[in-house]
């Protein structure tokens, strides 16, 4: 039998890298760009361009552009400063899932600038199979389809969701909300909703690998899937990391009440998705709810789904119930998330052999997540080849 493995177990050997990828997801950057983005986006699932059409609005409300982009050049002008400061050797490329730059085209231009080993750092902070094993399997396929598999190494920078790098910024956020709300007079009596994007609950009950609870032990035969089917390591990551946000906010504002809540939820009505939608929950706070705080948790960056749904949906629902709501940012390019990124590539990269790597720092039991995802991580029914997975046998291949 496979012994079973807590996260915080499943590592990599630390070694000196050439460069970094910093993986985005893309967005489209003008009207022409929308459906053709949205064609990828949707790619094998027969959806057709009037019902793209009939999607596209959030992207046409805002001349057809994405913030996203813009956003990951900041990151990557951020990296590459704290990178300097640092004295590493470590120039960073950008690629995308979804839009230009693609994955294929930033693996051709690092491996002609003679580059092979490869430490990947994803925009995703949570487990779940659209957050890591989707760009992990898209990074094997870029492999493949640009004759390079063989060639390059890629390796996969752990998921963040606990590193204080993450996890601090967001506690900076919610005070400074409360703090505008308090200034208003509103505090007293005032929410606060951790919002993440909603996925099908299949997939959120299959995130994270199914051998194991968070502490390593074996999955109960009798109940381990009650467990699962709380929606696995996604949904129990995003309440912890929201647990320790408010356990700071208490110094200041003790007693806030608090919720998960999601959002953009998409597809077929039929399908369950996670809930509660943050505009139905917002219709359900209490009467004498004096002011609400969102802070977009699941995310890293002020993207379209935080700019449509939380600045224009959500706070439409907040107006017409007449009630204060205060959106904060996200992680961003503040420094403390910026430094911590690169503190992972520490834990990863040693400038020589023999040199010691940064030691893994994590604010939740269930951290330092893992280097390398078991064979069974965020499983999808299309078994597709990944980089960064544990054979069968115990190994490392894509």
């Amino acid at each position: 039998m496979t012994e079973t493995l807590a996260a915080a177990e499943r590592t990599l050997d630390a070694t000196t890298y050439d460069c970094i990828l910093l993986a985005g997801f893309g967005g489209p950057e003008g009207q022409d760009d929308v459906i053709p983005y949205l064609r990828n986006v949707t790619r094998g699932r027969g959806v057709p361009d009037e019902r793209l059409e009939e999607v596209s609005h959030h992207y046409r409300h805002f001349g057809g552009i994405s913030p996203i982009n813009q956003q990951n050049r900041d990151l990557k002008v951020a990296l590459e400063e704290e990178i300097a400061k640092r004295g590493l050797d470590l120039p960073v490329y950008w690629g995308n899932r979804f839009w230009a730059p693609y994955f294929g085209d930033a693996l051709k231009e690092l491996h002609a600038d003679g580059h092979r080993k490869v430490l990947v750092l994803v925009t995703t902070a949570f487990s779940s199979y659209s957050g890591c094993r989707a760009y992990r399997e898209d990074l094997a396929e870029a492999l493949e389809e640009t004759g390079l598999t063989g060639e390059l190494r890629l390796d996969k920078v752990r998921q963040y969701f606990d590193h204080p790098g993450f996890v601090q910024p967001n506690i900076d956020a919610v005070l400074s909300g409360l703090r505008e709300l308090e200034a208003a007079g509103k505090a007293e009596g005032a929410h606060v909703m951790f919002a993440t994007h909603s996925i099908p609950s299949a997939a959120a009950n299959v995130s994270g690998p199914r051998e194991a609870l968070p502490d390593g032990s074996p999955v109960p035969v009798s109940d381990g899937e009650e467990w699962y089917e709380g929606g696995g390591w996604y949904v129990a990551q995003q309440r912890a990391v929201s647990a320790l946000v408010m356990d700071a906010v208490e110094k200041e504002f003790p007693g806030v009440p608090w919720s998960l809540v999601f959002q953009s939820r998409s597809g077929d009505p039929s399908i369950p998705w996670l809930e509660p939608d943050i505009n139905l929950a917002i219709e359900a706070l209490p009467e004498d709810t004096t002011g609400l705080v969102v802070s977009p948790i699941g995310f890293v960056s002020d993207h379209m789904e935080v700019a449509w749904d939380l600045d224009n949906e959500a706070l439409e629902t907040c107006e017409e119930r007449g009630l204060p709501m205060v959106r904060v940012p996200t992680v961003g390019v503040d420094p403390a998330f910026v430094a911590g990124l690169i503190d992972l590539v520490e834990e990863r990269h040693v400038a020589s052999e023999g040199d010691s790597p940064r030691e893994r720092v994590a604010l939740t039991d269930m951290g330092p997540w893992q280097d390398v995802c078991p064979a069974d991580c965020c499983m999808s029914r299309a078994k597709k080849p990944t980089i960064a997975s544990a054979a069968a046998d115990g190994g490392v291949g894509a």
